[in-house]
């Protein structure tokens, strides 16, 4: 097990730059979070996130960048400038470098293609996972492991098209249809992918379903409102996620029941949290073999100063 002393300086460099993405990022600026010389600070980070600094702050910026490039109506060189890169070319040799295909080709597809995005573990999260798991691990060589982080959800509106009576998928789509999916990817303004989600008590109105499915839009939306879809509001929040190994995409609901099996015994208490399931939807993720089974529910910091 890695020194803590070691993990809580990556975590605080992780943790800069994800709050600084948009802004120019030095050696010696990640060197004073991390409380090291940068050649110290470089060297741990790389040695337990795989990644040199400047290697993990690209791949983060291009992924953020791919996933605002959603939105046909912004220009290319304008995403670019937000995530620093100094010109179209530059911008463009990286994105094609990271995902296969010139940022250009990328927006103009119809039917986006799926790219693999960087999305980074926090390393306090994961080290104590492995912490509290690696005895029953050396037991137990079958157990797989679930990445587990917690992430912050931002004030933000949620555009959903409630069912009936469903409390899974399955359920949702014999009552609405399988197309609900589609109209929610052509939303330009999320800010994040669609969701399959089940309603906490605060937000389910009587007569409409406990499993939904929706995106996350930014707080000033004011786009169109498919019919029977509604919009609700929904507070800054923090969210578990919860992160299984890829799957064969054959065998998706095994992938699923293993997380599910997960969570429905996971004490957030033993790393500082607590469930707080009226912030918000617990959330899934379109099950995607190559990433794994992802799903998501609110939690709120134990004792926050």
């Amino acid at each position: 097990m890695e020194s803590w002393e070691k993990v809580k300086a990556v975590q605080r460099m992780q943790e800069y730059i994800a709050e600084h993405i948009k802004e120019t990022i030095t050696l010696r600026m990640l060197a004073n979070a991390a409380r090291y010389s940068p050649w110290h600070s470089a060297r741990i980070f790389k040695e337990l996130t795989g990644k040199a600094p400047f290697e993990y702050i690209r791949a983060l910026r291009l992924s953020q960048a791919a996933v605002k490039l959603r939105d046909n109506n912004i220009k290319i060189t304008d995403v670019a400038l937000d995530f620093v890169f100094d010109s179209h070319e530059g911008f463009t040799r990286a994105f094609s470098r990271q995902f296969g295909m010139t940022p250009r080709h990328y927006c103009k597809c119809k039917d986006k293609p799926v790219l693999k995005l960087f999305i980074p573990d926090s390393i306090r999260d994961h080290y104590l996972t492995l912490q509290k798991g690696e005895n029953e691990m050396c037991k137990n060589p079958n157990i797989k492991t679930v990445f587990v982080q917690v992430v912050d959800r931002p004030e933000r509106k949620l555009l959903f098209k409630p069912g009936i009576k469903a409390k899974h998928y399955f359920e949702y789509c014999e009552e609405v249809g399988c197309d609900v999916w589609d109209v929610l990817s052509d939303i330009k303004e999320a800010i994040y992918e669609p969701i399959g989600m089940w309603m906490p008590e605060n937000l389910h109105k009587p007569g409409t379903s406990e499993y939904s499915q929706g995106v996350e839009v930014p707080a000033d939306f004011s786009g169109e409102i498919p019919e029977g879809f509604e919009l609700v509001e929904l507070p800054p929040c923090k969210m578990m996620v919860f992160q299984g190994q890829p799957f064969d995409e054959k065998k998706f609901g095994e992938a699923i029941e293993e997380i599910w099996g997960v969570m429905k015994n996971y004490n957030p208490e033993i790393y500082g949290f607590k469930w707080a399931d009226g912030d918000g939807p617990r959330f899934q993720l379109a099950p995607m073999g190559y990433r794994g089974y992802i799903e998501a529910r609110p939690v709120q910091q134990l004792n926050a100063k």
